[in-house]
């Protein structure tokens, strides 16, 4: 198996290089991440400059990888054009969950759209931030087990997962859509100068079957997703209502 594997943290996330690593166990393995952060960048890819690539300025056990100055879509875009053969995008592991609503402004999940856009299955993964760096030796189990379930999973697949801390099983979910409060916070930098920071507070505790429910529960959360967004429900409402 070809696996090509990207971020939104950057070709010197702890995260990419734990994913790597483990990845290395189900086939051939070949990173090509952002040079730069690129988190919440969404779907967002490059057009109005060329792209290039350089090999990583660290290192990743033996295996292959390269930074591009572009986003994750521009990465998995390059990536799968030098390498064409590619069965598989893994994005990740990012630092910090991509839960219900931050899945429509994820540039980890972006990674794995923009694979399955092309005709390749596509997996995002996330863990959140503390304090501290997540620690990827207590997660690696389940990283593992979830890699080998879903590599196996037959078709063309999208799937968005996310790790709790401190995993206690996994569950199949689906999005949590609750509201959430968007809330600008400003600030004044060391030079005086004002600045403001965009943050977000849920506004509704989560439904139990969502992604955000099980990670909050201490369960890795596993939702299949598509492409299609589609509102079948409304478009027949509006069909059945209105003659075209």
């Amino acid at each position: 198996m070809r696996i090509l594997i990207t971020n939104d943290d950057g070709i010197y996330s702890p995260g990419i290089a734990a994913l790597a690593r483990i990845a290395t166990r189900f086939g051939d393995v070949t990173v090509m991440a952002p040079d730069v952060e690129q988190s919440s960048m969404g779907h967002a890819v490059t057009h109005s400059r060329p792209l290039s690539f350089k090999k990583s300025p660290i290192q990743f056990e033996g295996i292959e990888a390269f930074r591009v100055n572009g986003t994750p879509a521009d990465c998995v875009a390059l990536g799968t054009h030098l390498y064409t053969k590619t069965d598989v995008v893994l994005s990740g592991i990012n630092m910090g969950p991509n839960l219900g609503n931050s899945m429509w402004h994820s540039g980890t999940l972006a990674g794995a759209k923009q694979a399955v856009l092309l005709g390749i299955k596509g997996i995002a993964l996330s863990t959140p931030v503390g304090k501290s760096e997540p620690n990827f030796d207590l997660l690696e189990p389940y990283v593992e087990k979830t890699l080998k379930m879903l590599l196996e999973s037959p078709g063309l697949s999208l799937f968005n997962v996310n790790f709790p801390q401190d995993p206690q099983g996994i569950k199949w979910t689906r999005q949590s859509v609750r509201l959430y409060d968007g809330t600008i916070v400003p600030g004044v930098d060391p030079l005086g100068r004002k600045h403001y920071w965009f943050t977000v507070t849920p506004l509704e505790p989560a439904d139990e079957g969502t992604d955000r429910w099980a990670v909050e529960n201490g369960f890795v959360s596993i939702t299949p997703l598509r492409l299609d967004l589609t509102n079948e429900e409304q478009l027949k409402k509006m069909q059945e209502q209105v003659e075209v």
